[in-house]
């Protein structure tokens, strides 16, 4: 865990964050600007926690951020910190898919836009509040890591964006697991992800599992961490069954195995 006692927070490039401040007498809130957002810090224990994201295409070097520090008095001070941005080499991976997923026909084109602006239009929402109060999981039981995270892809030989979740092994009908508490903003069938679950966790973190063959929640249900959400599959634009997880962090394409090293709570 890292501290504000050290000279600079330090991530790289898709990797999520957390911030760490040691609770003090008359302390009432901290506050981190991130990405336009204010990301409230929570207080667990003795310390105040924050988790934040950088992004896969986030500048490697030097940036800096804003802490605000609120006291029972009404006071309030600004620190403004390092942020160090180490560069990450991700390799490129080349798939063949069908054509369909390719070159796109007029009405998929406008299909795959419309689920696009949906989709974008559900990560620019923050929610202020934190439904979580464990660390997260891994939604496969017994995996242990992931493949494929930021790899830059190209489909049947044209260049794509980068991969910005992290691919689980998992035959068709393996139980896919919701990895903490939250609310259900997306259930239903996209043409690029196949039967996707979107989980709003609150303070500008979702998590995604795609290209399910079964889901078993509907939009606006609260989740419990370790609540089935449905099944694994190979629906979509994919080369065979498993389950792609990803994380959205304030803005912020991460590896959800980066989160889950954190113990973010």
């Amino acid at each position: 865990m890292l501290s504000l006692a050290l000279a600079a927070w330090v991530a790289g490039q898709g990797q999520a964050l957390q911030m760490s401040y040691a609770a003090e007498p008359g302390l009432t809130g901290v506050t981190v600007t991130w990405s336009g957002h204010a990301v409230p810090f929570t207080l667990r224990g003795d310390r105040w926690l924050a988790a934040v994201g950088v992004d896969l295409d986030s500048r490697p070097g030097d940036h800096a951020v804003d802490i605000t520090f609120a006291y029972e008095d009404g006071r309030t001070r600004v620190v403004r910190e390092p942020v160090l941005v180490n560069a990450e080499q991700y390799p490129t991976t080349e798939l063949q898919v069908e054509e369909r997923y390719v070159e796109l026909s007029p009405e998929d084109q406008a299909r795959a836009d419309r689920e696009a602006a949906e989709t974008s239009a559900i990560y620019d929402t923050f929610t202020p509040e934190s439904y979580w109060n464990d660390a997260f999981q891994v939604p496969v039981r017994g995996a242990k890591d992931g493949r494929n995270f930021g790899h830059r892809r190209v489909f049947n030989g044209q260049p794509r964006a980068p991969h910005s979740g992290a691919d689980l092994r998992a035959t068709t009908g393996t139980p896919i697991y919701a990895a903490n508490r939250g609310r259900i903003v997306l259930a239903k069938d996209l043409f690029f992800s196949g039967n996707a679950v979107y989980i709003d966790h609150g303070y500008g973190l979702f998590t995604t599992y795609l290209h399910l063959s079964r889901i078993d929640v509907a939009v606006g249900e609260m989740v419990e961490q370790g609540q089935q959400l449905g099944l694994a599959g190979a629906t979509g634009r994919v080369t065979g069954a498993h389950l792609h997880w990803g994380v959205r962090l304030v803005d912020a394409r991460v590896d959800p195995f980066s989160l889950v090293r954190i113990g973010a709570q």
